[in-house]
């Protein structure tokens, strides 16, 4: 995919984070493809405004090894926050002057820097080696890079700041692709969408869908029950 190249060229040229596929398990080569061959309308039908305007963001889509297999990091975002409270999500958000530009490396400096910030992820043990076509939110006004990353080396990461994130966690992949975790949520303005009820968590929203594309297009998704239903406030 073309800007995923550019993002690369950039990295190399201004001494960032580089894009690389180089050594990665075998398990996440399907990922790795998803990166260089999904369109944008494959991922999602919210796309950014063709004038440019929207908040530029990133997060870090990141894969790691655990005792279960393959698995991803997930935070929990506070419940005191203006936008997405409560929300399980990627680590994230919008980009800062110092990250570069938006257009090349700045993505990839910012779903690093705000990793570290919201769960103490050391970004030294992670490598970068896909990124996916730019997303919107239309609630926030977001316009979102998803990095796709690799745990190489594992550290500790947890809580930093209790007025960002609620909490920190890990989910097993073979978890998401379990059609027994699977439904759909309906929002109250009648958007259907793709929710995941993993580690006492219901991940949905733009989080959700998005892994709902990467399992998709990675071919490991297994067959689940669409009409299966879970409201917003399902600990109700």
């Amino acid at each position: 995919m073309k800007h995923a190249g550019n993002t690369q060229d950039a990295s190399n040229t201004q001494g960032g984070p580089v894009l690389s596929k180089d050594g990665l398990p075998s398990w996440l080569g399907p990922v790795a493809q998803v990166a260089e061959t999904v369109e944008p309308l494959q991922l999602s039908r919210f796309l950014p405004p063709a004038n440019g305007t929207g908040r530029q963001s990133a997060v870090l889509i990141l894969f790691g090894e655990g005792p279960r297999g393959p698995e991803l990091l997930l935070m929990e975002r506070a419940g005191t926050l203006r936008s997405h409270a409560g929300q399980p999500s990627f680590p994230g958000g919008a980009l800062d002057p110092e990250d570069g530009d938006p257009a090349t490396d700045g993505p990839l400096n910012a779903a690093l820097r705000e990793a570290e910030e919201e769960t103490g992820l050391d970004p030294d043990g992670v490598q970068l080696f896909g990124v996916l076509p730019k997303l919107y939110i239309p609630v926030s006004r977001f316009v979102v890079t998803p990095v796709l990353g690799w745990w190489r080396r594992p550290t500790p990461v947890g809580v930093v700041d209790p007025g960002e994130t609620a909490r920190v966690f890990t989910v097993p992949v073979v978890d998401l692709t379990d059609p027994a975790n699977r439904a759909t949520t309906v929002h109250p303005s009648g958007f259907r969408g793709p929710a995941f009820l993993v580690e006492s968590a219901l991940v949905w929203g733009f989080t959700a869908g998005v892994i709902d594309k990467i399992l998709h297009f990675a071919g490991w998704e297994r067959p689940w029950d669409r009409e299966k239903q879970v409201p917003l406030d399902w600990r109700a």
